[in-house]
């Protein structure tokens, strides 16, 4: 999808204004291209969002320009996910997730990765 649908910052989204520091969270990790912040409604132990500074409304919405940027919130993911409290692979893990779009289950229109893990014994049968 084209660029054009992209804005480095939408003043009435959500995520933009936990960015900017308007709206408080627990902060997990921040650069300058990256924030991650822990779900306010968890669902795992360990569950906690990231999402990129500048304000990409989904997934749909990623193109080739992103692609150091995706690189860089993939390669983040397994060290923050250990750092939270994630058990290492192959025993523990964690789940990555983003839904894209009003099917895919999206509520917040800004890219985001949920990555939630740690220890759920009720999903063992």
């Amino acid at each position: 999808m084209s660029t054009s649908t992209q804005a480095s910052h939408d003043p009435n989204c959500l995520f933009c204004k936990i960015i900017a520091k308007q709206i408080p969270s627990k902060t997990v990790y921040e650069d300058d291209q990256v924030y991650a912040f822990h779900d306010i409604h968890p669902w795992a132990p360990v569950h906690f969002l990231i999402v990129p500074k500048a304000h990409i409304a989904s997934m749909a919405h990623v193109g080739t320009e992103h692609a150091a940027l995706m690189g860089h919130i993939m390669a983040l993911v397994p060290k923050l996910a250990l750092q939270e409290g994630c058990n290492p692979y192959p025993e523990g893990g964690y789940r990555l997730v983003t839904n894209t779009g009003a099917e895919g289950g999206q509520e917040v229109h800004h890219l985001h990765f949920h990555v939630m893990g740690g220890s759920r014994p009720w999903l063992r049968g």
